[in-house]
């Protein structure tokens, strides 16, 4: 019962106190999840990121969801997705019913462009974890250069491509790569 109650208390608090959606969560969730609890490892919340991304929802609660699955099974994964949804959920509920012009106080409106710096660096911060963890090999590192280049490239020539197409086009590199060189054996390297 005690894992039950700390898994939902664990993701209410990332989804009561985290602003800027999905991307500024995964830090919080590595932290309270991977670093502090240990609920996770760190190779597992680099997989359910990816999943999470892929998989239609939400990805900080896909997060939550799979992470409440290995901690404590079904039950587990319902409590966690919950406490992930019900802070925010209450929050924006009090919001819209009692503040009809919420952002238009200057206070707020100043609070909340200091929270945008906070979500970016929120942001950079999952990103820069990611990228220092991931394993020191040449593909992954090729396909998540070429990936941020085109991004990149999508966003400031306003090129009509979908991000989709690119997670698709990063899986077919890979699956291409694993099918002419194997399976990496246990120790990262390739058969042979």
């Amino acid at each position: 019962m005690n894992s039950y109650l700390d898994l939902f208390l664990t993701f209410a608090k990332i989804g009561f106190f985290t602003f800027g959606g999905g991307y500024a969560m995964i830090s919080m969730i590595e932290h309270e999840c991977v670093e502090r609890k240990k609920w996770i490892t760190h190779d597992e919340m680099m997989t359910v990121t990816v999943l999470a991304e892929s998989t239609p929802g939400p990805i900080a609660i896909n997060c939550a969801t799979f992470t409440g699955y290995q901690k404590a099974g079904l039950m587990g994964a319902l409590l966690a997705t919950l406490g992930m949804i019900v802070p925010s959920f209450a929050v924006i509920y009090l919001i819209s019913m009692f503040l009809d012009h919420f952002l238009e106080w200057p206070l707020i409106a100043h609070a909340f462009q200091g929270i945008k710096i906070a979500v970016g660096i929120l942001i950079l911060d999952a990103a820069v974890t990611m990228i220092r963890k991931m394993h020191k090999k040449i593909l992954p590192r090729v396909i998540m250069l070429s990936s941020a280049i085109v991004m990149l490239c999508i966003n400031l020539f306003a090129w009509n491509f979908s991000s989709i197409s690119l997670m698709l086009i990063a899986a077919a590199v890979s699956l291409v790569v694993f099918m002419l060189h194997g399976a990496p054996n246990q120790k990262g390297g390739a058969k042979k």
